[in-house]
């Protein structure tokens, strides 16, 4: 997509210029969207879109202060973690032979 992306088990929890060189973005769940949001206003807004309201979020990068930042990146890391450790081996049936 143009612009680097942080991994965690091969998925993307962050990324950078999204939607310009000023921002970033964090994956975080809705709930600890609501509270970053709560806690810095100026910094963090929500995606637009379908995206925004699953919990993904712009960081206005100016104005983010190191601690703040690294928890959200933190939050944003360990879900995507956890659901990666969560996602079942789903295995097809085989049809029966008759």
């Amino acid at each position: 997509m143009n612009h680097p992306d942080f991994r965690v088990a091969g998925k993307i929890f962050a990324s950078l210029g999204v939607p310009d060189e000023n921002w970033g973005m964090v994956k975080l769940t809705p709930e600890q969207q609501r509270t970053f949001i709560e806690k810095a206003p100026e910094i963090f807004r929500p995606s637009s879109g379908a995206c925004g309201r699953q919990g993904y979020t712009n960081v206005y990068l100016p104005l983010a202060k190191t601690n703040i930042l690294r928890a959200a990146l933190e939050a944003a890391a360990k879900d995507v973690a956890s659901k990666k450790k969560k996602t079942p081996n789903v295995e097809h049936p085989t049809p029966n032979a008759q």
